[in-house]
């Protein structure tokens, strides 16, 4: 019998291989295939059902197996581990290849959706612009952790720490001097750096009509529009606007038992970028709602009200992963609400 499923251990030179066919048995095991054997044994293979770890490379082969036939599946690592028949003790390249090669067989299973090159070089703007972010981030800390050595205590607020670090230069003794000089010169080259990838991105936004259609929303800017198409494209691979949200772990975990329901805080399950950027544009939103009457406005007001502030800013966020993918979904067809 032929292959129906194939499961592959992705790594950076060495590949593991375990194919069943339609009653389970195994026909394939190879617990090592070189990186430049790869595509030529898959390619060999009829078109059947491929799983993999959603991991470094796995997008970039997954578009090369697809090209060739077959119909390629991504999974997160976590639904995997447990098809693991060996156990956390037992973890090695065949036993991964294995487990991928059951998980990608459930009915059940959720999928992570492939990504396109251009999706991708979008995608990198972001991360770029993110890693700059942190940079600075971490910069400025580092200029209160010095001038802190030295009597000067600043708080978390990054223009009082610009300010404040400038008025006590001239106050600090000569390697001091340098050192935080230095610091402040960067933070400013990271500014320009963030600057110049946030007009990257007003143009990737400008250039694309999903973009332009989600910016509609409220709380919903050029990054965030940028990174949700970028990230899933048209969710497809999503039947319904709540499978988004889940995805995007903006809803509450679920400890229910004896009938009782119990839910607890958010999963952050899924990208934590995204998510950020749909909590901030929901923040945003709240912050605005009070002087506004259209029906999202007045909907998160009294939201707030009832629950507190925090717990709203994740329901308007879900709301707004909710209409992203209706926004996506169904492109001109969406009719925004009044």
């Amino acid at each position: 019998m032929a292959i129906v499923t194939l499961g592959i251990d992705l790594a950076k030179n060495v590949f593991a291989l375990h194919g069943v066919d339609a009653t389970g048995r195994a026909l394939l095991v190879r617990p090592s295939v070189a990186r430049g054997k790869l595509l030529e044994t898959v390619a060999a293979l009829p078109p059947c059902l491929i799983g993999m770890e959603a991991c470094s490379g796995a997008h970039h082969w997954a578009r090369l197996f697809q090209a060739h036939g077959h119909t390629v599946r991504l999974m997160a690592p976590k639904f995997v581990a447990p098809y693991r028949m060996s156990g956390k003790k037992g973890k090695n390249d065949a036993a991964d290849a294995a487990a991928i090669c059951e998980a990608v067989a459930r009915p059940t299973m959720r999928f992570v959706p492939v990504k396109s090159e251009h999706q991708q070089g979008e995608l990198l703007v972001h991360r770029a612009r993110q890693g700059f972010v942190q940079q600075r981030t971490a910069t400025i800390n580092r200029i209160r952790g010095l001038l802190s050595e030295f009597g000067v205590v600043l708080p978390l607020k990054a223009a009082t720490v610009r300010r404040e670090a400038t008025l006590h230069l001239e106050n600090l003794p000569g390697w001091a001097n340098m050192v935080v000089a230095d610091l402040l010169t960067e933070v400013e080259r990271l500014d320009e750096r963030i600057g110049q990838y946030d007009r990257h991105i007003e143009h990737i936004a400008r250039d694309s009509a999903p973009a332009r259609q989600l910016m509609q929303l409220q709380g919903v800017g050029a990054t965030t529009a940028t990174a949700m198409v970028a990230m899933i494209g048209r969710g497809q691979d999503f039947g319904c606007g709540r499978q988004l949200a889940a995805w995007l772990g903006l809803v509450p975990g679920q400890y229910s038992s004896g009938g009782k329901q119990r839910l607890g805080r958010i999963t952050k399950a899924g990208d934590p970028y995204l998510r950020m950027l749909l909590i901030l544009g929901a923040r945003s939103v709240l912050q605005t709602a009070k002087g506004k009457s259209d029906p999202v406005s007045r909907w998160a007001v009294q939201l707030a009200e009832r629950v507190g502030y925090w717990k709203a800013v994740v329901a308007i966020a879900a709301k707004n992963a909710r209409m992203c993918w209706a926004v996506l979904a169904r492109g001109e067809s969406f009719n925004l609400p009044a």
